[in-house]
């Protein structure tokens, strides 16, 4: 089993990165989901409400990122490391977290997505705890609740199995938004993982829990057209404690300011 893709989102809800290497580090993959667009109470705007996010680039670089979008103008924005401090909630009804805004990357955004909006970054990663299944130390950015997300290849493969009995296209990995795709292990494999440790590479992983998908996996990452599938295959067979289940998410086992590389290619082994 060897990790066949690396993937990260600098900018919660846009379109994916793709990486031969990647550091980790204790609340995520660097550089992932560090940033994000929030509406007027301050809460984040993600591709559930808003797919126009799908046809957003982000380029990193060094002590900020560029945007990118058809028909706008790229902008250099760079960490507002002393912008106004603000406080954003990744959810409407979850805790709230510390940001900075950055008043000209706010301008943008407006203008990209054609309603009221501000970009914050997360200055300080070390603000947000993970709410379930976490150790004291355990810190997450601003993805939805975990630093990292593991997909199986084969348990997409048996999804596309499913979607084909009904008729319907099969869906990309990219629909489920992971860090980490791994290829080698038999479909639903991850099941088996829950509560154990995962070794990849040089790195250890706590797979904390599975995925409970949204309207997102109906949204294709190219176009930001939405359909059903496979919300509705999942439904049908992937019901676990009322959520409908794809993809386990996975806590780094790193110390305070430790950090780890996760490469494509590197062996993934659970541990006991």
């Amino acid at each position: 089993m060897r990790i066949a893709e690396l993937h990260t989102h600098p900018v919660k809800g846009c379109h994916r990165l793709d990486h031969d290497a990647v550091v980790v580090e204790p609340w995520g993959l660097a550089g992932d989901r560090r940033w994000m667009m929030i509406d007027p109470d301050g809460v984040g705007i993600t591709q559930r409400d808003t797919a126009v996010l799908t046809q957003l680039t982000v380029h990193p670089r060094p002590g900020g990122l560029r945007l990118t979008a058809a028909g706008r103008p790229d902008l250099d924005v760079d960490e507002p490391a002393h912008g106004p401090k603000v406080g954003v909630h990744v959810f409407r009804n979850k805790p709230e977290v510390p940001a900075r805004l950055s008043e000209a990357g706010s301008a943008w955004c407006r203008e990209f997505l054609g309603r009221d909006a501000r970009l914050v970054w997360q200055a300080d990663p070390t603000g947000r705890t993970i709410e379930e299944l976490a150790l004291p130390g355990d810190r997450v950015s601003l993805a939805d609740g975990y630093p990292v997300l593991l997909a199986n290849a084969a348990s997409l493969d048996a999804v596309n199995d499913w979607l084909a009995e009904t008729g319907d296209e099969p869906v990309p990995i990219h629909r489920f938004r992971p860090n980490l795709v791994v290829e080698g292990a038999p479909a639903w494999a991850e099941d088996g993982w829950l509560g154990r440790r995962l070794r990849i590479g040089e790195m250890v992983f706590r797979v904390a829990k599975h995925c409970a998908r949204c309207r997102v996996t109906t949204i294709d990452q190219e176009t930001g057209e939405a359909g059903r599938q496979p919300l509705h295959v999942l439904g049908r067979h992937r019901r676990i404690d009322g959520g409908l289940m794809f993809a386990v998410n996975l806590i780094p086992d790193l110390a305070a300011g430790d950090t780890g590389v996760l490469r494509l290619g590197d062996t993934v082994t659970p541990l006991e």
